[in-house]
């Protein structure tokens, strides 16, 4: 991690605001690069004089929007039909939660990426199912876009103010980070238990 670091240090020293934007798709698309170090650290360098904090802002955005439309187009290429399909295979996943999961996905899913693009660990990921259910792509796009302007800016701005001090921010956000997944652990744990359950019923019945 701390030779990626350094890399997109030199990248958004040498190339500027444009860096910023390689350094936050790249984060988009890799989930193990996480935001909450890239994004201060941009801000960081821009109090150092490489760049302006509003064109930091701007290419993180540009940078977030662009490593998004690639999961998007993945989700797409990959279609529900195939997603099906892999749940059928899985032993605790079955074909009616996956169709639900879509389902509820059709209903509320401006409001999924857009919330989606403010929590951490589920950032990326939000992007896959809306590609999946072929949400129209201006309105994902405006959704990812306001979700990511809001995020970056919050983050790019306290590793602007903070300097020095700007790997703090990595403290309060990966406290949430935890909390996020450990939540998702949950459901997943719910998930697998109820399917086991409910293959015991079937069984005995």
């Amino acid at each position: 991690m701390d030779v990626v670091l350094e890399w997109l240090v030199q990248v958004m020293r040498t190339v500027g605001a444009p860096g910023v934007g390689v350094a936050t798709a790249l984060e988009t698309v890799f989930p193990p690069v996480p935001s909450e170090v890239v994004l201060p650290l941009a801000g960081y360098t821009a109090s150092q004089g490489h760049y302006g904090l509003l064109a930091a802002v701007l290419w993180a955005t540009g940078g977030s929007v662009a490593g998004a439309l690639l999961l998007y187009w993945a989700g797409a290429a990959w279609g529900a039909d195939r997603v099906l399909a892999l749940a059928d295979r899985l032993p605790l996943v079955g074909r009616g939660d996956v169709e639900r999961a879509i389902t509820w996905f059709q209903r509320h899913g401006r409001t999924a990426v857009l919330l989606g693009r403010l929590v951490p660990g589920v950032r990326s990921l939000v992007s896959v199912p809306a590609g999946v259910d072929r949400m129209p792509l201006p309105t994902f796009v405006a959704f990812t876009t306001l979700g990511s302007l809001v995020w970056n800016g919050l983050l790019v701005g306290a590793g602007y103010e903070l300097g020095a001090q700007w790997h703090l921010v990595e403290g309060y956000v990966g406290s949430v980070s935890r909390v996020v997944v450990g939540g998702l652990v949950l459901a997943a744990v719910w998930l697998a238990v109820r399917r086991l359950r409910a293959r015991r019923g079937r069984g005995r019945a």
